[in-house]
């Protein structure tokens, strides 16, 4: 028994950067997916945490995975929260803002980690660390000023991707106090909380708001699952399988490649070329997280979108 799980320890040394190098291709497609999906931004962040579930409970059943009780749920069910919100601000401003520019503003979620965690468990950022904070606030404000990049929506658009940082911030957060207040969680029973706290969140809202959850053509439910299965499955849940492998550190400096390949696949498949500001205020903003990553040693967040 110990020389199996001795086995599964080194297999998934093994596979642990290949499967990295994955997800951040997976994450890096999420936004062209949500575009191409062209159904509402609210009834896509519901489909694709709630199929997320569908797709995970039967291994967890298969493998007598327990879900979290008492403290440790509702820790989680709070993540799922905050994810839910991620995904409803993140996804809303792809309708406004350009894929380049929203993704590259919700991937400074590293910079409200470092303010946050200082604000809550009191984690001392360093020198280097507050010199990224400040490059990357700098290029946000270039980047939510290029009203150029998306039409003249693009200021709320942008305003909406930087909501999406804060709150995968606060997500991020609740996990990591979750991991080390308590017993580890595995990775399926705390994915299937999360993801279905995140799409029950999300139903009233889109309830109020009059958003029709289903009446889509095969099309829209095509690219639906594949954002499911792709920068929800493979991305999200893959990272989170990681974190068990390879450094903090070096998953959250993955994030700097998300808005990188993002751009360049929406350049390639919607013809959606970055505007001045995007491409300045991008490139800072990847300067300054750089440090902060830098800085901050072994710590980091892992890419969620």
């Amino acid at each position: 028994m110990v020389q199996d799980k001795v086995g599964a320890g080194e297999f998934g040394q093994k596979i642990a950067l290949p499967a990295v190098a994955v997800g951040v291709l997976a994450v890096s497609a999420a936004a062209i997916f949500i575009r191409l999906a062209d159904a509402p931004a609210l009834a896509i962040a519901i489909w694709r945490s709630a199929l997320g579930v569908a797709v995970l409970l039967p291994f967890a059943v298969y493998r007598r995975e327990r879900l979290p009780r008492g403290r440790p749920l509702y820790i989680g069910m709070a993540s799922g929260v905050a994810l839910g919100a991620h995904f409803g601000f993140w996804i809303s401003s792809l309708d406004y803002t350009s894929v380049a520019a929203s993704v590259v503003l919700v991937c400074t979620q590293p910079v409200f980690v470092a303010i946050l965690a200082y604000l809550t468990f009191g984690e001392r950022t360093s020198m280097l660390s507050f010199l990224g904070i400040l490059v990357a606030l700098g290029g946000t404000v270039v980047i939510a000023g290029g009203s150029a990049s998306f039409g003249e929506g693009a200021f709320f658009g942008n305003l909406l991707a930087l909501a999406g940082a804060v709150t995968v911030a606060v997500y991020v957060l609740v996990g990591r106090s979750l991991r080390t207040a308590f017993e580890p969680v595995g990775v399926l029973p705390y994915s299937i909380v999360v993801y279905a706290t995140a799409a029950l969140t999300l139903v009233p809202v889109a309830l109020y708001a009059g958003v029709p959850l289903w009446g889509y053509g095969w099309e829209a439910w095509f690219w639906i699952w594949a954002i499911t299965l792709g920068p929800q499955l493979m991305g999200h849940t893959v990272f989170n399988w990681a974190l068990r492998y390879v450094e903090a550190s070096v998953i959250s400096g993955t994030i700097l490649a998300e808005p990188v390949v993002s751009a360049i696949l929406a350049w390639i498949i919607l013809f959606e070329q970055p505007g001045v500001a995007t491409i300045l205020g991008g490139g800072v903003v990847l300067v300054g997280l750089f440090l902060l990553l830098r800085g901050r040693g072994s710590g980091g967040v892992a890419p969620v979108s």
